[in-house]
């Protein structure tokens, strides 16, 4: 059973790093855990330490540089605090071979920021509808427009080029748990 202390504490360490994200503030946002790792379900792709997270918080905020969250709700579980929010952002640059659209897109998603033993936050594993993102940026384009058809063919280059490489070990091959009758 979880004190009250330890979800203060860690819904502190929590909102502490999604503020920290939409100021972009990486070094702040980084020390709210020593080792960072995220997993991206539905791209099935891993970004683990730091320069890997780095990487990937300088490729997202160049294709949405006013990427931001708005909470929905936060629970606790005995290893994780699971937040729901909607992500929000205008897709202003690449976003890795997918070129800017200059669309917006609100996505519901789900995050479990999933601690250990010593209280330590050790992952950011996230979860959300690529298609729903993918709908709202290519569906702002206004295809009665000749001057966007190069560009809705580019984005679809861009999508399948993203989506030929191997997915992370760490989410494909997993351990179930062992369950006490």
């Amino acid at each position: 059973m979880l004190t009250e202390q330890v979800r203060q504490a860690r819904q502190k360490v929590v909102l502490d790093h999604f503020r920290d994200e939409v100021r972009q503030a990486w070094d702040d946002v980084l020390s709210t855990f020593p080792e960072p790792h995220y997993e991206l379900v539905p791209t099935m792709t891993v970004h683990d330490g730091d320069s890997a997270v780095r990487a990937y918080y300088r490729e997202t905020r160049v294709a949405f540089p006013d990427q931001r969250h708005e909470l929905i709700s936060l629970r606790h579980s005995d290893d994780a605090v699971i937040v729901e929010f909607w992500l929000l952002g205008t897709h202003l640059g690449p976003l890795g071979r997918i070129p800017p659209t200059g669309s917006r897109f609100r996505v519901r998603m789900s995050a479990y920021f999933i601690f250990d033993e010593a209280e330590t936050l050790v992952c950011e594993r996230v979860y959300f509808d690529t298609l729903s993102i993918l709908k709202q940026l290519l569906g702002g384009l206004d295809m009665k427009n000749p001057k966007n058809w190069l560009l809705a063919v580019q984005c679809f280059k861009g999508l399948l080029s993203m989506s030929s490489g191997q997915p992370a070990r760490d989410l494909t091959e997993t351990t179930p748990p062992t369950l006490v009758d």
